[in-house]
């Protein structure tokens, strides 16, 4: 059983960030100014074990990359921003795959978005637009070959594993997919593995019509949050609660435990699908004029729950494609990080490792005769 980890490369200036952001900008200035929206909502955010990190310093990733093996994370899964040829927030995993450490497994993750001020609140306001072609789809592939050839990228059956953030926006998602793979296997660097990530309602479709070759969920799933959290009985809360500034309507709060419920009772797709978790999440330090999204009442122990439950579901295969995706490895502005915190500590990392040992446990030795070369 595998797990890899979704990263932000954020933690570090770029000239792009200082333009549109103020100079110095980096996912620590939005972390750090966050404030509670309510009683018992945690904000803000603070790292503890790492400290505030630049990604530029290879000792900071070398401490992620120790800390994430010892508690059972297997590789992460970076960001990848590719705009017809021109990258963005590239340094650090360039940086890696240039010195050849950490010596820790990774993957990539186009996250093929145009660039908005959504974070706050603007999504009409574009700062960089996402366009494809077809002479891109050779040039991007070209790239990526380099990345599939290093000998720690992570791979699915052995090909190298490549995630599409938003596959909803390809033009003609066959044509980059039959020209990615025939281009890598001509480089030498292999068929890759190709999944689809199911965040948005256009892009949950049966990835094999389109030529990949799985989906991977995300968590978490918008359309199972559960039931709002309104505010308690009471004239105070009453009038806070139909104040049009309040938070109960300006915010969507859920309950984390109801989307943990939630997500373990969600029924199978008739396709290959690779499962997620989350420890939380709250992009209130992102969204601090309204409109966030906040998981109340996160815990170690319901995501060490979440966890051994999503494990133990996957039926017995080749333990080759027992493989379980984390959002996220250090999400800071959106509460959802397995970095040590001043509030939980390793907390979450200790769920992490038990809730995965438990799961093999349960499980058992893999008969050879059950063994499956595609997830379910």
């Amino acid at each position: 059983m595998r797990s890899l980890a979704f990263y932000l490369p954020q933690f570090h200036p770029i000239p792009e960030n200082d333009v549109w952001w103020g100079r110095g900008f980096t996912e620590w200035t939005t972390v750090s100014r966050a404030r509670p929206l309510l009683r018992g909502h945690h904000q803000p955010h603070l790292p503890a074990d790492l400290g505030f990190y630049d990604l530029r310093v290879p000792e900071s990733r070398a401490a992620q990359a120790t800390l994430a093996a010892r508690y059972g994370i297997d590789g992460f899964c970076y960001y990848h921003y590719w705009f017809e040829g021109r990258r963005l927030l590239e340094r650090p995993f360039d940086e890696v795959l240039r010195s050849g450490q950490p010596d820790f497994p990774f993957c990539l993750c186009w996250a093929n978005e145009t660039w908005t001020r959504r974070w706050d609140g603007g999504d009409n306001d574009v700062l960089l637009h996402q366009t494809y072609s077809a002479a891109d789809d050779l040039r991007h592939i070209r790239w990526l070959a380099g990345a599939f050839a290093d000998p720690r990228y992570f791979r699915v059956q052995g090909r190298p594993l490549f995630l599409v953030y938003r596959v909803s926006d390809l033009p003609d998602p066959q044509r980059t997919v039959d020209v990615w793979r025939r281009e890598s296997v001509r480089l030498g660097a292999g068929d890759p593995y190709l999944c689809i990530v199911h965040n948005f309602d256009a892009d949950r479709v049966d990835p094999r019509p389109l030529g990949f070759d799985a989906a991977v969920t995300f968590a978490p799933d918008w359309r199972r949050l559960g039931p709002a959290v309104r505010a308690t009985a009471g004239r105070r809360a009453l009038r806070k609660a139909f104040s049009r500034r309040s938070v109960y309507r300006t915010n969507r709060l859920h309950d984390y435990r109801s989307l943990v419920e939630q997500a373990l009772s969600s029924p199978r797709v008739p396709y290959p699908t690779y499962p997620s978790v989350c420890p939380g999440f709250d992009n209130s330090p992102r969204r601090p004029s309204g409109g966030a999204t906040v998981l109340l009442g996160s815990s170690p122990s319901l995501y060490e729950k979440w966890v051994r439950e999503t494990c133990c579901r996957l039926g017995p295969r080749d333990a080759e494609e027992d493989l379980l995706f984390v959002n996220a490895w250090n999400e800071w502005g959106e509460g959802n990080h397995l970095e040590p915190c001043q509030r939980w500590g390793r907390e979450y990392l200790e769920a992490h490792e038990r809730a995965t040992n438990e799961a093999l446990r349960r499980k058992g030795p893999i008969p050879a005769s059950s063994a499956s070369l595609t997830p379910s």
